[in-house]
């Protein structure tokens, strides 16, 4: 084919490629559509066609290579943010996971087998068809068969059963043959001879047994569903959550699942207003801030005070104390907090070893809140003086010279240059990385659940909460371990970690900015 052929060959390609990609476009959002999946086919709608029209048109050549990074962000960094501050506005939990629709379908799809009436039954098999064999059950009555089925595709409408009258059948099929021919024997309806009326429909009722099934629920026009037996009405509470009975003496009934709701700015007004709650977050909140402070000081300070020592010319070996010095950085942070959890250890660690030989005190470093909190403080500073330590090594070579020379001739001591020359021209470029530092200790969620799983616990809580727990292990807490699962609330106070370090972010990015100004 020639190259002119080509070249006419190809929009009517480019063409077919866009109307097969939006036919397929259109499909997967049908699927989406019909499967329940409203919010994620019109998301699936919005970027392909954006894709389509970005792709399939043409538009801007630089829109080609920025699509795939704003789509990426949209839907990895802004949609979770949203999805999660939407949570927040929800009682979504463990206890609330469905829509109302689905729980009701649940509670309507429960049923009990009448015992009674339920007959054991065997399948035989004929040919490529098959027979059940239904014995008596303890109502009595005669064996009874079905006649030769297809399971494969059962009729939909109720087999009525004969009499077995001497019907010569092959012998049983084993548990093994019976559960693979378990999805036809659930479609199946069998009807008793001469009987009418839904209790003459007999289901299956496990790999032993056909029989009557009773639902246990049955629903009103308005929604309530009635309750089997005792016609007791459970009303869907959308105040609450779930279906709800109250009895003549004021007690309330609910049944599981219950259902999502929006309940506005209750989990937000929960962490001010409730005293059982607002208790120990107030805590969790001011140890977060302070945990993430101290650190933060404890290892500028320290690493500060080591690059200095490291840039005296006078001390030998400076390089071998700076590799030294750098080791906690290299070692993954996870190995450097379990070894340190075991040097920490009451009965077995090498500290209490230590403090027991010299002073005659083993301190219950896990069992305390403040000691507890004391570990914490060392082990993070242990971890993060490195970094620091770095930064201000080569920030220190980026001071003049002169400026020691002149203070030098003045007769200034090396503490006063530290103070007057050092500190000052070190603190201001290392401003906005602190300000990430501090960031980044407030969501260590690693450190805290290595180290203490942020135990001992506050007592007498209505949410398991830590002593030593900061805001992000507070939050995993709640959401997936043993306060119930309550991810709207989870999601609340996750809301407000996002606001405290998008604040921190700013603050960072104005420092930063002033920083380069001054340059």
């Amino acid at each position: 084919m020639s190259a002119a052929a080509v070249q006419a060959t190809r929009p009517w390609l480019q063409h077919g490629i866009a109307v097969l990609a939006g036919l397929a476009l259109l499909w997967l959002v049908f699927n989406l559509w019909v499967a329940g999946q409203a919010l994620v086919a019109v998301g699936a709608l919005t970027f392909g066609s954006a894709a389509l029209v970005v792709y399939g048109t043409a538009t801007s050549t630089a829109w080609k290579y920025l699509f795939p990074g704003v789509a990426g962000m949209l839907l990895f960094v802004a949609f979770p943010l949203v999805y999660t501050v939407q949570i927040g506005f929800t009682n979504y939990s463990s206890a609330h996971l469905l829509s109302e629709e689905r729980s009701r379908q649940y509670l309507l799809d429960q049923s009990l087998v009448d015992e009674a009436r339920a007959r054991p039954y065997t399948l035989h098999a004929e040919g490529r068809a098959f027979r059940l064999r239904l014995a008596p059950g303890e109502a009595g009555g005669k064996p009874l068969l079905t006649p030769p089925l297809d399971l494969a595709a059962p009729p939909a409408a109720p087999v009525v059963l004969v009499p077995e009258a001497g019907t010569a059948l092959g012998p049983a099929l084993d548990l093994k043959a019976l559960i693979a021919q378990r999805e036809g024997l659930q479609r199946l309806a069998l009807q008793l001879p001469g009987a009418t009326g839904p209790d003459a429909a007999l289901r299956y009722a496990g790999l032993r047994e056909f029989g009557v099934i009773e639902p246990l629920w049955t629903a009103r026009a308005d929604g309530a569903l009635v309750q089997a037996g005792s016609g007791r009405v459970f009303v869907p509470k959308r105040e609450t959550g779930f279906f709800e009975s109250t009895a003549a003496d004021g007690e309330v009934e609910r049944l599981s699942p219950g259902f999502t709701v929006g309940i506005g700015f209750a989990n937000y007004s929960r962490m001010l207003l409730d005293a059982d709650f607002r208790g120990p977050f107030v805590s969790i909140f001011v140890w977060t801030v302070a945990f993430a402070g101290l650190t933060v000081l404890f290892a500028t300070a320290l690493g500060m005070s080591l690059a200095v020592l490291l840039e005296w010319e006078g001390l030998k070996h400076r390089t071998l104390y700076r590799t030294l010095l750098f080791l906690p950085y290299a070692v993954p942070g996870f190995i450097s907090i379990l070894v340190w959890k075991g040097l920490f250890n009451q009965n077995f660690g090498e500290i209490n070893a230590i403090l027991d030989a010299l002073f005659g005190v083993r301190p219950a470093w896990f069992a305390d809140p403040m000691l507890a909190k004391t570990m914490i403080l060392i082990v993070n500073t242990w971890l993060g003086y490195p970094y620091i330590m770095i930064l201000c090594s080569g920030l220190l070579k980026s001071i003049p010279a002169d400026l020691y020379e002149a203070s030098a001739l003045a007769g200034a001591s090396p503490w006063v240059n530290f103070w007057k020359i050092t500190a000052p021209l070190v603190i201001k470029p290392l401003t906005p990385l602190l300000i990430s530092a501090f960031a980044f200790n407030f969501n260590n969620f690693v450190l805290i659940s290595l180290l203490t799983d942020g135990r001992p616990d506050f007592l007498n809580t209505k949410l398991p909460a830590g002593t030593t727990d900061i805001l992000v292990s507070y939050t995993y807490r709640i959401a997936f371990t043993d306060s119930g699962q309550n991810f709207g609330l989870a999601a609340a106070i996750s809301t407000l970690i996002f606001i405290m370090v998008a604040v921190m972010a700013l603050v960072q990015l104005r420092f930063t900015q002033q920083a380069e100004g001054r340059r």
